[in-house]
Formats: C-alpha cells, structure tokens, sequence
C-alpha cells in the first residue's frame, strides 16, 4: 500500500485491515483523515495544523496536563470513548472510521491519563483511568 503523507504502511499495525490512504483517495477505513487532506494540500498545511492545534490546547491551561509537544494520526476507533450525558445517555462524539489529530498525555501527580484529539473543527481534551474507563469530558469545543 501507498500513503499520501509518505508514511510507511508495512510498519503500521492497522495494515492488515486498511484499504490504503492513495488507493482510497485518503479514506483507508472509509471515512475521511485529516493528514491526507492536509497532505493533499502540501506537507507545509499538515505542519501548520499541527502547530495551531498544539497552540489552540495550550491554551486551553489545564494545569496539570504534560505539554503537548507531537499529534499523532488516530484513528477514531482508538479515541471514541463512550460518555455518560447528565441525562443518563451514552454518546460518542468521533466517527470511529475517520482518522484524527490527537495523543495521550499522562495527568501530573495521578495514574489518570489526558486523552486530545482534534479534527479541523473541533478539539476535546477528556480525562480517563486505564483503558478509557470512567472517562469525562473536560473540554469539548469548536477550535477552527
């Protein structure tokens, strides 16, 4: 398989159930990734995203967040933790085809976890135990 933004397929855990970035035109899983769309625009367009989402959740100033230095493609099956809404519902907000911008960081002085994860949008910092268990929403807003 070839990639659009140049990264090495055969490496990637997920190959054995991807349709491939150029032969899908940037929907390996059958929805859209935001690298291909940046990287169809020219790497610089994926380097400034980066740089303005990394940006956008520093300001956010949740202080006892690691500093978010990289952002990773994630595909939204990684992410889409499920959220209990005060009214008792289950939600999820990411579509689990689609392929994100996000990372994990690990919450200052506890075994919790920072879960972000962003696409042109919007971008959500949540927070969770182990596995994604009893995960809540710190942050969900429109960036972009």
């Amino acid at each position: 398989m070839k990639s659009i933004c140049g990264i090495d397929c055969t490496k990637c855990e997920l190959s054995n159930t991807c349709n491939g970035c150029l032969e899908t035109n940037g929907q390996p899983f059958g929805a859209e990734c935001i690298v291909a769309v940046c990287c169809k625009k020219g790497k610089a367009v994926l380097n400034e995203i980066k740089e303005k989402l990394i940006a956008a959740f520093h300001a956010l100033n949740i202080q006892d967040m690691e500093e978010v230095t990289e952002l990773n493609a994630l595909r939204g099956s990684f992410a889409n933790i499920e959220y209990v809404l005060p009214n008792g519902q289950l939600v999820k907000f990411w579509d689990d085809n689609r392929i994100y911008l996000g990372n994990q960081l690990h919450k200052k002085g506890s075994d919790k976890y920072y879960g972000i994860i962003a696409d042109e949008k919007y971008l959500m910092v949540c927070e969770y135990n182990d596995y994604g268990s009893d995960a809540e929403i710190i942050v969900f807003k429109q960036w972009n």
